[in-house]
């Protein structure tokens, strides 16, 4: 399944909504997504999945990459 993780680069910063950026992930559930991103350091506020008429939205935005960890 793919995930949409929306984060903050620095893990010691407050969450500004401003300044969240978005990575889609593969993966089997929400905790297996979190634990390959936990080594980037990054702050994680939310991870959804991503599915059906939603996914094919999103893979129509140019910035749309699936990272394979």
């Amino acid at each position: 399944m793919v995930f949409k993780v929306y984060f903050q680069e620095n893990i010691k910063e407050v969450p500004v909504r401003e300044n969240t950026m978005v990575l889609y992930v593969e993966g089997e559930s929400v905790r297996d997504v979190r634990k390959k991103v936990a080594d980037r350091g990054y702050n994680v506020e939310f991870v959804q999945v991503v599915t059906g008429a939603y996914l094919e939205y999103e893979q129509q935005n140019e910035d749309y990459k699936v990272l394979e960890i």
